[in-house]
C-alpha cells in the first residue's frame, strides 16, 4: 500500500510539473504576443518630403494628401518641406498655417522656404511641382527656356544636400526633360531615382475606358502610356483588360471599337490637360496632386500582383526607345524599385505612335541642350 501511494504521489507531482510547465509556456507566449504588438505599434521613422512650388495650385492640393497619408501609407509619419518663389513667401506661409490647424497625426514637421537648399537638405522623397507655369494657347517648347534654369539650380541643390537614397517625380511640364536636366546637374542621385508624372494621364486613360463601359475604374487595369506626357503621348489599350462578372476581358473586346479606341479615345487623353485649362483657365491641380501621390505610393509600396503602371523613367533602350531618354514605360515597382515590363508585343500601329513621341522628346533634348548654352 505504501508503495502504490508513494507511486500516485509521485505520479500527481509529475502531472502538477506538466501544469506548471504548460502555463509557463503560455504566460511566455503571451509576452511574446505582448512584445511583438508593442513592436508593430512603434512609430516608423518619419520620412521627409520635399515639394517645390507649394505654394501653387497643385501644392496646395498635394500636401494635405501627403500629411494625410494617401502617398506613403496610412502609418508612415512625414515631415514636410515646401518651397517656392520670393514673390509667394506669404502665399507659402498660409499654407504652412492651414497644415498646422488642420492638426494631421502624421505630420511631424512643417519647412516653408524660398532657400532651396533649406528645402532640399536630407530629403527623402521630391516633388518637383515649381516650374514655369503653362497658359492656356501656350505649347510645351515656349517654357522650355525657363524651366530649364529653374531645374539646373533645382538639381545641384539636390543634389549636395539630399539623401543619398532621395527619389524624384518631377511634376511640372515638360516633365520628361526637366527631369532629364535634373539627371544631368544631379549626377549622385542614381538614374532610378529620377523619374517624371505620367501616371495622370495613365488614370486619365483609366477614366476614359471605366466611363466608356459604365464599369468602375478599379476594374480597369494595364493600360499603358508611352512617351512623353505632353499631346504626342500613345494611349495604349492593347493589354488592358476589365474585371467583368468575375472574369478579365480585354479592353478591345469589350469595347468592340477599334475606330474610337485608335482615335477619339487617345485625342481626348492627349487633350485632357488642354481642355481642363480651357474649362478652368487654370490648369488640373487635384487630378496632378493625385496621381503623384499614386506614383510615389505605388513606387515605395509596390504595384499590385498582375498589374502595371506608366511612369516616365531613364530609358534604358526597351521596346527600341533611345537610351538617355526620359521616357513613360510600363512598370512594376517592388520593395522601391521599378522595373519595365519586358515582351509586350507591339502593333504597327503602336510602333508609329510610339516613334513620334520618342521623336518630340529627342528634338526637346536638343531644344534644352541650346538653352544650357
Amino acid at each position: 500500500m505504501e508503495l502504490e501511494a508513494l507511486a500516485w504521489d509521485t505520479q500527481d507531482y509529475t502531472f502538477l510539473k506538466k501544469i506548471l510547465l504548460v502555463l509557463l509556456c503560455v504566460i511566455l507566449f503571451c509576452k511574446i504576443v505582448r512584445y511583438m504588438f508593442g513592436l508593430l505599434k512603434e512609430e516608423k521613422e518619419p520620412i521627409t518630403v520635399l515639394v517645390t512650388g507649394a505654394a501653387g495650385q497643385i501644392g496646395y492640393a498635394l500636401v494635405p494628401m501627403i500629411a494625410r497619408g494617401a502617398m506613403l501609407g496610412p502609418d508612415q509619419p512625414v515631415i514636410l518641406h515646401m518651397l517656392d518663389i520670393e514673390p509667394a513667401a506669404e502665399a507659402l506661409k498660409g499654407v504652412k498655417m492651414e497644415l498646422v490647424d488642420a492638426a494631421f497625426p502624421l505630420l511631424k514637421g512643417v519647412v516653408a522656404t524660398t532657400d532651396v537648399v533649406e528645402a532640399c537638405k536630407n530629403v527623402n522623397i521630391a516633388v518637383m511641382v515649381g516650374g514655369f507655369p503653362r497658359k492656356e494657347g501656350m505649347e510645351r517648347k515656349d517654357v522650355m527656356s525657363k524651366n530649364v534654369s529653374i531645374y539646373k539650380a533645382q538639381a545641384s541643390a539636390l543634389e549636395q544636400n539630399a539623401a543619398a537614397d532621395c527619389k524624384v517625380l518631377v511634376v511640372a511640364n515638360p516633365a520628361n526633360t526637366n527631369a532629364l536636366i535634373l539627371k544631368e546637374f544631379a549626377p549622385s542621385i542614381p538614374d532610378k531615382n529620377i523619374t517624371c508624372l505620367t501616371r495622370l494621364d495613365h488614370n486619365r486613360a483609366l477614366g476614359q475606358i471605366s466611363e466608356r463601359l459604365n464599369v468602375h475604374v478599379s476594374d480597369v487595369k494595364n493600360v499603358i502610356i508611352w512617351g512623353n506626357h505632353s499631346s504626342t503621348q500613345y494611349p495604349d489599350v492593347n493589354h488592358a483588360t476589365v474585371t467583368a462578372n468575375g472574369a478579365q476581358k480585354p479592353v478591345r473586346e469589350l469595347v468592340a471599337d477599334d475606330n474610337w479606341l485608335n482615335s477619339e479615345f487617345i485625342t481626348t487623353v492627349q487633350q485632357r490637360g488642354a481642355a481642363i485649362i480651357k474649362a478652368r483657365k487654370l490648369s488640373s491641380a487635384l487630378s496632378a496632386a493625385s496621381s503623384a501621390c499614386d506614383h510615389i505610393r505605388d513606387w515605395v509600396l509596390g504595384t499590385p500582383k498582375e498589374s502595371w503602371v506608366s511612369m516616365g523613367v531613364y530609358s534604358d533602350g526597351s521596346y527600341g526607345v533611345q537610351p538617355g531618354l526620359i521616357y513613360s514605360f510600363p512598370v512594376t515597382c517592388e520593395k522601391g524599385e521599378w522595373t519595365i515590363v519586358k515582351d509586350l508585343k507591339i502593333d504597327e500601329f503602336s510602333r508609329d505612335k510610339m516613334d513620334k513621341t520618342a521623336q518630340e522628346l529627342v528634338e526637346e533634348k536638343e531644344l534644352a541642350k541650346s538653352c544650357l548654352n
